[in-house]
């Protein structure tokens, strides 16, 4: 199909003479006044609008206005015989794309100028339509990450999030673990339920056992009133016990219960009350292994285990790091209104350094480096003193950073991914990676990537 044009211009001659240049190319439509123009702008979707700037009852740049104001608004390109430089300035901010002097109009140009706006205009709607894609595919409640490693945790998630099943987390700390087990809890047929998360790790014995089962007034010291407990409050839900393998071995016997017979009974109370929850627990131990040293139950251990997903540390997915501080910038920018990028140099440090915090880590690095930063443009200077001057591994058979990309490829995935972000804009792709456009079209020569 062709793209459609509306031509608005009062005198007849001119908007009748255009008809039959373009005609051949667009599907075009006249009009003879703003008020015209604008009831067709709302009865049908145009790609582009090309207007006089002098027009009966309402200018040009009012138009162009109200049409850009619309869901799905056109290219916008003003045209005028009263060619100035305020003009055309006050154009552009009231929305044109575009500005012509009807004085030196060539059809030529024009068709030129027309052609490269709506190339434009669709590689900023296929940006918008990847990031939808990867959004969509890869990304489950902000877990952020495009590498095989993540590809198969989010398919798992994806595949066990509608069943009942029990899931075993496991990774280091800072990978993310309740991130994930938020995806499976959202993911669910209970999305609508409680999602109660638990640190095991952070209560005492007797108060984590409050917490999960509840009391009766009067069953110890301080218990004034009956208490419900988290697994009674979370029926018909999820409940995330995190850091599961610092709970006792008395409280994992009433665990096992629980999840067993889906039944809990208060401390104090010699009744029982049935629940339905999904349990989803987590560790940055090896829970194996503490079975072995008969420090967790075995029987426990089978039954949460029933799904397994272990979450990889950073190191082992650096490919994700760029996504991850793009993220991570962004949200930092919408919480104190400022916009931030980063340079090269920045990324190939973030990517050499191992992480061992992980997620976490990486989160607050570039919280740090934003707060002492004040130009918007993040360099080596403003991160943390341990990153600023890494030093890439030796690599080795057994090195868990063989598989890292080299500079150069960094480099090449970062330039591809500003001129995606920017449309393929070149002068806005320079300003994200903070070099000159003539530096651009060299990198661009470098790495044999089309113009």
């Amino acid at each position: 199909m062709k793209p459609t044009l509306l031509i608005v211009d009062d005198e007849k001659t001119q908007r009748e003479g255009l008809r039959a240049a373009l005609e051949d190319r667009y599907d075009v439509y006249l009009a003879a006044d703003a008020q015209s123009a604008m009831e067709l702008l709302e009865q049908e979707h145009f790609d582009v609008l090309l207007t006089d700037f002098r027009l009966p009852s309402e200018d040009g740049m009012k138009l162009i206005k109200r049409a850009k104001s619309l869901s799905k608004p056109p290219i916008c390109i003003l045209m005028t015989a009263y060619g100035s430089e305020e003009l055309a300035v006050e154009a552009m901010k009231q929305g044109a794309d575009d500005y012509l002097a009807k004085a030196r109009l060539q059809i030529d140009e024009l068709e030129l100028r027309i052609a490269r706006a709506l190339r434009q205009q669709n590689l900023e709607t296929e940006n918008v339509s990847l990031h939808q894609q990867l959004d969509a595919r890869f990304r489950m409640e902000h877990i952020i990450g495009e590498s095989p490693a993540m590809r198969e945790v989010l398919e798992v998630v994806g595949q066990v999030a509608p069943a009942r099943s029990t899931v075993l987390l496991e990774g280091e700390s800072g990978t993310g673990k309740e991130l994930v087990a938020r995806a499976l809890h959202y993911n669910s047929g209970r999305a609508k339920e409680p999602f109660v998360a638990v640190n095991c790790g952070a209560l005492t014995e007797s108060l984590l056992e409050s917490e999960l089962f509840g009391h009766m007034r009067g069953s110890f010291t301080g218990a004034f009133e009956n208490k419900r407990g988290i697994l009674e409050e979370a029926t018909g839900g999820t409940v995330f016990l995190d850091e599961v393998s610092e709970m006792s071995r008395g409280l994992q016997v009433k665990l096992l219960r629980a999840i067993e017979e889906q039944e809990v009974r208060r401390v104090g109370s010699a009744q029982s009350v049935r629940v339905d929850v999904r349990f989803i627990a987590a560790t940055n131990r090896p829970l194996d292994e503490l079975v072995k040293q008969h420090k967790f139950r075995e029987d426990l251990y089978y039954r949460l285990r029933v799904v397994e997903i272990e979450i990889p540390p950073l190191r082992d997915r650096s490919e994700d790091i760029p996504l991850l501080v793009d993220h991570f910038l962004r949200k930092l920018g919408q919480e104190r209104g400022q916009s931030y990028v980063f340079s090269p140099d920045v990324l190939g440090a973030l990517v050499a350094y191992g992480w061992p915090g992980n997620v976490r880590e990486l989160e607050n690095a570039l919280e740090s480096a934003a707060a002492v930063n004040r130009s918007g443009v993040l360099t080596p200077e403003d991160l943390p003193p341990k990153l600023r001057f890494t030093e890439r591994p030796e690599r080795g058979a057994d090195d868990l950073y063989a598989d890292l990309p080299s500079f150069d490829e960094l480099h090449k995935r970062y330039v591809i991914y500003a001129l995606r972000l920017c449309g393929s804009n070149k002068a806005k792709a320079a300003d994200i990676l903070g070099i000159s456009r003539r530096t651009l079209y060299n990198m661009l020569d470098k790495y044999k990537l089309p113009y």
